[in-house]
């Protein structure tokens, strides 16, 4: 029973990527209307049920509304959940990635990541530095161009969430951590690293275990801002204007 029912999770979960990148790509836009339960399963060759399921994963993440008896809807792009880790899969596996949402990220981070640093310098607990120590250490064993190493870089950033002790940065941990992984997999498609980002990170854990707000706000600031540039370096359309 686990067996078919991890099957039909993963059909479910597959239905919803298909729709979710033809959104995600244009080939729906906002206001427009899905072809109605039968079409669309008899398209796809699923059950019902299937697709009805995906809807609501969709729905779950804000792509799409459904009201009876008038249809599934795409909702504005205000709406959508660009942080939930399913989504930026989605966007990060279908090439080209918009340069545009990739600055948008890093300026999500900018903004989100020293400000953590620095209440985490502030409220880290005894927890919080181990965790940051064994991650940091493993970062440092595989290097960021392998998975063992971008797990530990996630858990990394994560965890700097988590030690800020607000309950509403927390819910932003699981976001942070995939677009960690996402952007490191760009800059890293070619199996390396384009520098060491592990110095940065040191200086980072060292301001938390100070116990230092400014050092530690500093010091996520260059390391989000250095990763930013090994991005532009690597791919030139993100240095479109801002003003595009």
């Amino acid at each position: 029973m686990p067996a078919v029912r991890n099957r039909t999770l993963r059909l479910h979960g597959s239905i919803a990527q298909d729709i979710g990148t033809a959104i995600l790509s244009g080939r729906y836009r906002p206001g427009d209307l899905l072809a109605n339960e039968v079409q669309f399963s008899e398209q796809l060759k699923v059950s019902r049920t299937a697709y009805r399921e995906a809807v609501r994963i969709l729905s779950a993440k804000g792509f799409v509304s459904s009201r009876p008896k008038a249809g599934t809807r795409v909702n504005p792009r205000a709406s959508w959940n660009f942080l939930d880790p399913d989504v930026l899969r989605w966007i990060f596996e279908n090439d080209p990635v918009d340069p545009s949402f990739v600055r948008e990220l890093f300026e999500l981070r900018q903004i989100v990541e020293p400000s953590a640093a620095a209440l985490a310098a502030a409220r880290r607990t005894a927890s919080h530095l181990a965790v940051l120590e064994a991650a940091l250490q493993d970062m440092e064993s595989h290097g960021l161009a392998v998975e063992a190493g971008r797990v530990a870089d996630r858990l990394f950033h994560a965890t700097i969430l988590e030690a800020t002790g607000n309950g509403a940065l927390g819910t932003l941990a699981s976001g942070i951590s995939a677009a960690v992984r996402w952007t490191t997999l760009l800059k890293a498609r070619d199996g390396h690293m384009p520098r060491d980002p592990i110095p940065e990170h040191r200086a980072v854990h060292a301001a938390i275990v100070a116990g230092d707000p400014d050092r530690a706000h500093a010091a996520m600031a260059g390391l989000v801002g250095l990763a930013f540039q090994d991005i532009k370096g690597i791919d030139p359309r993100i240095e479109l204007d801002r003003d595009r």
